[in-house]
């Protein structure tokens, strides 16, 4: 099949693949612009992987404040000063603002959820009344399970990107690294919200966030 510039227009346009990747899996998958988008995906989860031993220590400390309600701070590293100073790294730290004003995370990663935080889940889910007449092996199971999804919740890098919930924040910095071409770790963060810890009406400040960023 011939593969025309059109096609690798549209492939690269949805991906920010290079040009002669996108001809590439294009070939590779006789044309197939799905298939072609998820080779490269794959490629580009791989080649990021490989980047991930480097040294990242420079990059930006993003900011982002929401109607004077919620505020986030989050320092996102690179290996360059020349790609912190890069659009599309710039973005990217934009886009992890955004993520954590609305989706309220609490960790980066997994790895950082004490053990005690997640004992006490496992206590609570536990002691849930659907759950006392199952056997105890599947008990066990089911507990796992939901403390697994409620703990997933909770880190930042495996919530569903708000801007494209197809993906997680983990594949979205991972398709950067693959694009830039430099590790790219999100190291820390910090998110406050107005009168937080004090009484007050409910709100949804994920549907909030989104609004205003519609506007």
């Amino acid at each position: 099949m011939t593969i025309s510039a059109t096609m690798v227009k549209e492939l690269r346009d949805k991906t920010g693949a290079g040009i002669m990747d996108a001809k590439k899996v294009l070939a590779e998958t006789n044309g197939d612009m799905e298939k072609a988008m998820e080779l490269l995906r794959q490629k580009g989860i791989a080649s990021a992987e490989k980047k991930m031993s480097r040294i990242a220590s420079e990059g930006l400390i993003g900011s982002y404040v929401h109607n004077g309600k919620i505020g986030v701070l989050v320092e996102v590293n690179c290996e360059t000063d020349f790609v912190a100073r890069n659009e599309e790294f710039q973005q990217l730290v934009k886009d992890i603002c955004l993520q954590i004003a609305s989706s309220a995370p609490e960790f980066v990663s997994r790895d950082e959820i004490p053990a005690s935080v997640i004992e006490e889940e496992k206590r609570i889910e536990s002691g849930k009344e659907d759950l006392q007449n199952k056997p105890e092996n599947i008990r066990e199971k089911i507990v796992q399970g939901r403390v697994d999804k409620l703990m997933g919740e909770k880190v930042l890098l495996e919530q569903n990107f708000v801007k494209d919930p197809s993906i997680t924040i983990e594949e979205l910095v991972k398709q950067k690294i693959a694009k830039i071409g430099e590790k790219i770790t999100v190291r820390r963060f910090t998110r406050y919200v107005l009168g937080e810890g004090l009484e007050k009406r409910e709100e949804n400040f994920a549907e909030e966030v989104m609004k205003g960023m519609n506007k």
